[in-house]
């Protein structure tokens, strides 16, 4: 969870497989800069070539790793790999920065994976006792060593991968790169996290959404279909179906991509980000009216669903604040006072907006609550008359173990208190959250069924560990 209160969701991906050596690290590197969004401590790209695999990353942002002439060290090549890191499983280290390149007795692979995986500890320590050594913490270098067993055991890829598959729990969109010029895409059955694939004239791409596709030139194709594996090497590409024992029974694509992971400009899985956080403000304004002067939304998240909201409630829309965007990542100073500091720096209230009027304030979620408590009392500092809090995702009162950082139950404040003592706390004068009915409506065009048990609390220990892996 970063300083400012806001969740974090465990990495973006990005593959691309050409048919002419020499530009696959350049549109990974564009790729990862369009989804930097989604994960912000470190950075990674791995290019293969004729048998060749190299890898370059180090914490940071995607431009801080490959600043200046690094991007130019990496090989040419016709595939490659990235993944921009927010870590949820393992420390902040170089080490535990996707890809994970992992070598076996015929070739190398390059992992990169968005999600968590539940069971990842019961697999590390059976691969430990076959002699598999591990140098990092993360799951994604136990599910890169995990492949990599199956392949050597069964002798070829496609099969090793989907063996290693069946046994993994939890969410994974995986893409993968071989020494060999492949490049693999996998979809764990329940769709978890995103991944879309994309074509142009030089070859095919994948990704965690299809902004990045869009920005690298390539056209959307579909989204990679829950329990699939999709290969690609020299121009052609490959669909396989997989049935795995895992699919988890009231599970589904994570709802908090449309209320805040995904970029407005991005479509998932059937539906435009953009409309989904617009239908979220809309239907808030039906659930939850009020009579005000302004509706104002939180940059960036809320800003969408403000829209909505006023187009809805027919109250005029407005700019509540300034944020400044050269303040750089709040999280990485050192002291609380210095963060609080750094959060009250991004966002000032443009008092010309709301002195003396009554203010409708949208965001996205409240999680910890430390930011919007900060933010309703910088807008009564302006001189708002009234302010009243909607919240286009019911109240997070749950741990999900599927890739979103969120700690203990204990950090989130609907788990600890009543929605009128939230109120009460942030000093608003109404607060009203969207309901889950609500939230579905408004992504209701989405072709996959959704997981909402951040919201729900259902099925609190998923964690499941087979007593024949790796047997």
């Amino acid at each position: 969870m970063k300083a400012d209160g806001k969740l974090n969701e465990e990495c973006a991906i990005f593959g691309v497989s050409l048919t002419a050596d020499g530009v696959a690290a350049g549109i990974t590197y564009n790729g990862l800069l369009a989804l930097q969004h989604r994960g912000q401590e470190g950075a990674g790209i791995a290019v293969a070539n004729d048998h060749n695999l190299v890898c370059i990353k180090d914490i940071g942002l995607v431009g801080e790793v490959f600043s200046g002439e690094k991007l130019d060290h990496i090989p040419k090549g016709r595939v490659a790999v990235g993944h921009a890191r927010y870590s949820t499983t393992g420390r902040n280290s170089k080490e535990n920065v996707g890809p994970f390149v992992t070598e076996y007795l015929r070739g190398r692979i390059a992992t990169a994976h968005n999600g968590n995986i539940t069971n990842a500890q019961a697999i590390r320590d059976k691969l430990n006792r076959r002699g598999v050594q591990f140098r990092a913490t993360s799951d994604s270098e136990v599910i890169s060593a995990l492949i990599a067993y199956y392949i050597m055991q069964v002798k070829r890829a496609l099969p090793g991968i989907i063996k290693a598959a069946d046994h993994l729990r939890g969410a994974f969109s995986l893409i993968i790169a071989s020494s060999k010029n492949k490049l693999i895409a996998v979809r764990d059955p329940n769709g978890f996290r995103p991944l879309c694939l994309g074509k142009n004239e030089l070859g095919y791409a994948v990704a965690s959404e299809s902004c990045a596709l869009e920005i690298c030139g390539f056209e959307f194709v579909r989204d990679v279909k829950p329990g699939e594996i999709i290969t690609i090497k020299n121009g052609v590409i490959t669909y396989e179906s997989i049935s795995l024992s895992h699919k988890e029974e009231g599970r589904g694509f994570c709802i908090f991509e449309y209320v805040y992971f995904a970029r407005p400009d991005s479509v998932l899985d059937g539906l435009s980000i953009y409309e989904a956080r617009y239908n979220m403000g809309a239907i808030l304004a039906k659930e939850y009216p009020v009579d005000a002067d302004v509706v104002c939304g939180v940059p960036d998240s809320g800003l969408v669903a403000a829209n909505g909201y006023s187009a809805a409630s027919g109250i005029p829309l407005a700019d509540g604040f300034v944020k400044n965007r050269y303040i750089g990542r709040s999280f990485i100073y050192p002291t609380q006072t210095q963060r609080d500091s750094a959060v009250r720096q991004k966002l000032n209230p443009l008092a010309a907006n709301v002195k003396g009027k009554r203010v409708v304030l949208v965001d996205d979620s409240i999680v910890r609550g430390t930011t919007c408590e900060k933010i309703i009392r910088s807008l009564r500092n302006a001189g708002a008359a009234e302010i009243h809090m909607r919240v286009s995702s019911p109240p997070f009162r749950h741990t999900c173990h599927y890739g979103t950082d969120i700690g203990g139950e204990g950090n989130l404040i609907a788990n600890k208190m009543e929605i009128d003592d939230i109120r009460k706390k942030f000093g608003a004068d109404t607060l009203g959250y969207i309901s889950i009915d609500g939230l579905k409506k408004a992504c209701e065009k989405c072709v996959l069924p959704f997981c909402t048990a951040c919201f729900t609390g259902h099925d609190e220990s998923p964690v499941r560990t087979r007593k024949d892996i790796l047997e």
